[in-house]
């Protein structure tokens, strides 16, 4: 509210003698000067609550860590699982860091950064996730404690991103190990790393075995126009389908050089197993064929009323005999057959399955050289089915396994498929297997197309802390105070490893960091293999991790401390939290107000 208050003198009053005239001039002139006054009883307002500077820090900083402590029990091969029940009482037992933080409700805004932070590790590694939301929670933390000590935040993020750059370059310049030194063993060494963690970890030589052949199969080379050297290769994970069926043990799962459809044949008249196949996929109706909808045909003799119904089953049976024409024997359907049109695939001694999901349909026309058939129509008005539209396989049969029946279509034309079927004994187990399984694929697509792998077991932390510490004794700036803390937040890997084993941390890590030092100290060059000193967490021990087979991608370190120090500097830069109130408060609250007012 503004209140204008202007004081003049009354027109009547007498010109004053010289003496007085000066004080009435200073009056006019303190009255001219004051002349406007405002009188403001409230300033800018703000419809919700704000928070601001250590505050806002501190609650973000509070809440990062309490989803880093739901998720550090989990970390490494003696980690615990976790039991989420929704709330429709679905339950899920795992100790995937990603699977546990997206299905928390998680409402805080800086909590979620970290939810979407293991997302993004976990969509573009594919494991990982839970040591990038421990580091991301740990840098975090040692940020805001060197805040409280009058260190500006511009300072901390400045000495992140330089301890962020250094770290790696190190990495790349010391602590890669080629994967072709280490043949397929190497492979299988990092694919069990991954699957230690996990339920499976037990049956890890298994399952490793099972992983890396099935990535091997599916290579495929990729050609760039235009660009010349040596060929490029990739290894889709997409094209690994996993299928879970309950029973058996776990060790009953098998890797498939095929593709498996859940469902069995359409009719049981046809046969169970062919050879050759040639497959034809149609995403259209082989029903009954009907009118459409709101056409109506008028019949004047009944006569007629018989070869009307008989026309429409006619062009269903000429449809079926063209498909069969064109040389298939296997017919996917996406949509129904009826059962009248199931009689032509039978005489002919066929496979047709109804029904098959579009998702799965569009993986075996990729996998067989087959085209999708919309439509038999051409442009000429009439039907037609190309034989061009046929895919290939070697053998299609149906096998029971378990309480369900399977359709496998193997030795693909086009690209390699591969299967793998889990066995196991509920659905919380099954579902964790495939879990892992994708975790470990993702690991050895990694290594195969980066051709890098680094020791495990804290070994890269660690070498990394002691680098970083000398680096930042090095420097004359503020900065090295940021870098310090980051070299010691690295090291919150190899002790939470540690704690998780029962093993006394303080200890290892101290242990750990001798033989670090040494492989970079005056005799770096004799002790070059003390780089890769990492933890035994079953023996409570330090050892050579190249050496035990403890591997992982290199890629994996690299991304992981970049999403976390990206993470951790987002979080920092925010000094001023504003949550709005919703409208429909706002609105109630005016309405109060002004009946206050009209009172």
């Amino acid at each position: 509210f503004f209140f204008l208050m202007i004081r003049r003198p009354p027109r009547s009053t007498p010109k004053p003698s010289s003496a007085a005239s000066d004080v009435y001039k200073r009056q006019v002139s303190t009255q001219s000067t004051w002349g406007f006054i405002i009188s403001m009883s409230t300033l800018v307002s703000i419809e919700g609550e704000r928070e601001q500077g250590a505050d806002v820090r501190d609650q973000n900083v509070m809440a990062a860590l309490s989803l880093a402590n739901i998720v550090k029990s989990s970390l490494g091969p003696q980690g615990l699982d976790k039991m989420l029940v929704d709330d429709i009482g679905d339950v899920t037992i795992t100790n995937d860091g990603a699977t546990i933080l997206k299905q928390l409700e998680v409402k805080h805004a800086a909590a979620k950064v970290l939810v979407e932070l293991a997302q993004l590790q976990d969509k573009e590694i594919g494991d990982g996730t839970t040591s990038v939301v421990i580091i991301a929670a740990e840098l975090l933390k040692r940020a805001n404690e060197l805040t409280k000590a009058k260190i500006h935040p511009t300072t901390i993020i400045t000495g992140y991103k330089m301890a962020l750059k250094e770290a790696v370059e190190y990495i790349k310049k010391n602590l890669l190990v080629p994967v072709a030194s280490l043949g397929k063993e190497g492979l299988i060494n990092a694919a069990k790393t991954s699957l230690n963690s996990k339920l499976i970890g037990p049956e890890g030589n298994i399952f490793a075995g099972m992983v890396v052949e099935a990535m091997q199969n599916v290579k495929s080379e990729v050609k760039k126009p235009g660009k010349e050297g040596p060929p490029e290769y990739k290894y889709p994970v997409k094209n690994v389908h996993i299928v879970k069926c309950h029973g058996q043990s776990i060790n009953e799962s098998r890797l498939i050089n095929g593709y498996i459809l859940e469902g069995a044949r359409a009719a049981q008249g046809m046969p169970s197993l062919i050879k050759g196949c040639k497959i034809a996929c149609v995403d259209f109706n082989l029903n009954k064929t009907k009118m459409q909808m709101g056409v109506s045909i008028l019949i004047e003799d009944p006569n007629e009323l018989e070869k009307v119904r008989q026309k429409e089953l006619d062009i269903t049976k000429q449809r079926c005999c063209r498909i069969l024409e064109s040389g298939a024997n296997v017919i996917l359907a996406g949509k129904g057959i009826d059962d009248f049109a199931l009689k032509y695939f039978v005489e002919k001694g066929c496979i047709a399955m109804r029904r098959v999901s579009k998702n799965d349909m569009r993986r075996i026309a990729e996998a067989s050289g087959a085209t999708i058939a919309l439509s038999m129509a051409d442009m000429e008005g009439t039907e037609k089915f190309d034989p061009a539209w046929l895919g290939a396989a070697d053998v299609c049969k149906e096998e029971r396994v378990g309480d369900f029946d399977y359709f496998f279509i193997e030795g693909f034309k086009e690209t390699r498929v591969q299967t793998i079927l889990i066995r196991g004994a509920n659905e919380y187990m099954t579902s964790e297997i495939e879990r892992s399984i994708h975790d470990a694929l993702c690991v050895v697509k990694r290594v195969l197309e980066s051709n890098t792998v680094v020791a495990g077991g804290g070994a890269v932390e660690c070498a990394l802390s002691i680098y970083l510490d000398n680096f930042a004794r090095g420097l004359g700036t503020r900065e090295q105070l940021a870098i310090a803390e980051f070299a010691e937040a690295l090291l919150v890997i190899p002790k939470t490893l540690a704690i998780n084993a029962t093993q006394d941390a303080t200890d290892l890590v101290a242990k750990m960091k001798v033989f670090h030092f040494a492989s970079q100290g005056p005799e770096a060059e004799k002790k070059k293999d003390f780089c890769y000193a990492g933890l035994d967490l079953m023996n409570g021990k330090v050892r050579n991790s190249i050496k035990a087979g403890v591997l992982e991608p290199a890629i994996s370190k690299i991304k992981s401390l970049k999403f976390a120090t990206e993470a951790a500097i987002a979080i920092l830069r925010i000094d001023d939290r504003i949550k709005l109130r919703p409208k429909k408060e706002q609105g109630k609250q005016q309405m109060q107000q002004q009946f206050i007012d009209n009172i």
